[in-house]
């Protein structure tokens, strides 16, 4: 098992961007179903809000300690504790016949330095007809000293994550979202250059610039955007 101590101190500030995770989530939960693990669940700022208490299984997979012991704190006492585990350690603690109908990774992959093995291994705990589900920050050019100050080794592009696709799984769809979003994550990068936005910037962006994108958006067809989601499946008639 693999303990990892997190080095980014972002996770109690964007817990507050309610909006945008009820936007992404509302693009992500159609895929989501089943026996679920979440890896990199943090201090289950996401995890309560993409239980739709439906799921057969949720496994939260947490390399840091002391974020898996908040999250424990978080569970705790709620109707959704009996059905969720919180395991700490990484993709290794993992028994290997563990298997899964919904894999996420909810911007946590940019944090793995060797992306294209992670997304390997994820892809052997698939069960038939799993989805494997990544949600990241979009766009190379946008690498500002906030990705660097919370240990993002990169951003991609749809291309990017298509070209990171694992044996046995195809891709089955990749789309941007947060076009608004796009231009205020543009002027930080060559204007303002923040190693950390305010909680006034949070605030702006939630509450105004992503409402704007929820309607933006479809116009685009999902092709612009600060985050990027790609989407996953293995054949159900694998194994």
């Amino acid at each position: 098992m693999s303990e990892q101590t997190y080095v980014g101190g972002e996770l109690k500030l964007f817990a507050q961007a309610g909006r945008w995770k009820q936007y992404w989530i509302s693009q992500l939960r159609p895929y989501i179903h089943g026996a679920v693990l979440e890896v990199g669940a943090g201090i289950g700022a996401n995890t309560l809000r993409l239980r739709s208490g439906s799921e057969r299984r949720w496994v939260c997979l947490e390399p840091d300690p002391q974020l898996a012991a908040t999250l424990r704190e978080q569970l705790a006492g709620t109707p959704l504790e009996p059905s969720t585990e919180v395991v700490t350690g990484t993709m290794e603690a993992l028994g290997p016949a563990e298997r899964f109908d919904s894999i996420l990774y909810i911007d946590v992959l940019e944090h793995i330095e060797d992306d294209r093995t992670e997304l390997g291994r994820a892809a052997l705990h698939l069960a038939p007809g799993g989805r494997l589900i990544v949600l990241a920050p979009a766009h190379a050019w946008l690498f500002s000293p906030f990705d660097q100050a919370i240990g993002h080794f990169r951003r991609y592009t749809a291309r990017d994550l298509g070209g990171l696709t694992p044996p046995g799984v195809r891709l089955a769809t990749a789309f941007y979202l947060d076009s608004v979003g796009l231009l205020a994550s543009a002027a930080n990068r060559l204007l303002l250059r923040q190693s950390l936005p305010s909680s006034r910037q949070i605030y702006v962006w939630d509450r105004l610039m992503v409402p704007c994108s929820r309607l933006l958006d479809p116009f685009t067809g999902y092709r612009a955007g600060k985050s990027v989601v790609a989407v996953w499946e293995r054949s159900s008639q694998d194994y």
